[in-house]
């Protein structure tokens, strides 16, 4: 062909179509207590969303634990293995947190430690609006990659289930293990068909709580958050010396 770039052209339209006409990414979370619906979201998280089904179609969740629940606040797990071990993980991947999606009621995001990259196969669900694991010019966020679609019920059920101190974790742990049985890939939707929107929660009733991380909770709260945020991309702050944030641990 006389003009290379125009043939790159016209493949790069016809992928974009292909990936339109297939429709959005979802994955169903098969639990001991029910199942959900996540919609991911490659366009805001491509790198997130690449290795979040990386270790779904490893199997790498398959008899995991949610292992961290907090009523009005989030679940999390896909790291702890039944027997409270921590499940071996590929390496971190960078931290997406500033693509825009914010941690409200409903979305899915990427647990770390304290590090800003240091997320891997970790993920909570956000049961409140958690306007401090978003971003800020202080600190690193947690970054969304996703939103629950259909069965937040389930995830409410999940996060108000009895805990205590567990294993490892001194507190939040579920009293009765509640199992990630497995975490499966759905066939495309339909081109064109509207995914349903998740539930709106109202404001938490309680104070915030520490963060998800991929980590045990540390045994003294976290600091008071920065009274005012400074500018530029901050280096790596530990959000236990930061602003309260949910710590997928």
């Amino acid at each position: 062909m006389k003009n290379p770039r125009l043939l790159i052209g016209v493949l790069g339209l016809m992928l974009s179509l292909v990936a339109q006409a297939a429709g959005p990414e979802r994955v169903r979370v098969q639990t001991s207590l029910g199942s959900f619906v996540i919609e991911l979201q490659r366009d805001r998280a491509p790198l997130t969303v690449e290795n979040f089904l990386g270790y779904v179609k490893a199997g790498h969740y398959t008899n995991t634990l949610i292992h961290r629940t907090i009523a009005n606040f989030v679940i999390q797990g896909g790291g702890v293995g039944l027997d409270y071990k921590a499940v071996p993980t590929l390496k971190p991947i960078p931290n997406e947190a500033g693509n825009g999606l914010k941690n409200l009621r409903g979305t899915v995001g990427l647990a770390r430690a304290s590090g800003p990259h240091s997320g891997d196969a970790q993920f909570y669900v956000n049961v409140a609006d958690n306007g401090d694991l978003d971003p800020l010019p202080t600190r690193w966020g947690y970054a969304v990659f996703g939103r629950v679609t259909e069965g937040m019920e389930v995830v409410d059920r999940i996060s108000v289930s009895p805990t205590g101190a567990m294993g490892p974790f001194k507190q939040d742990a579920p009293i009765a293990a509640v199992v990630i049985q497995k975490i499966e890939l759905l066939p495309d939707a339909p081109a064109g068909a509207p995914a349903p929107a998740a539930t709106p929660a109202p404001a938490p009733a309680t104070a915030p709580v520490p963060a998800p991380t991929s980590t045990p909770e540390p045994d003294t709260p976290p600091a008071a958050p920065p009274a005012t945020p400074p500018t530029g991309e901050a280096p790596p702050v530990d959000p236990n010396a930061g602003a309260p944030v949910p710590k997928p641990q």
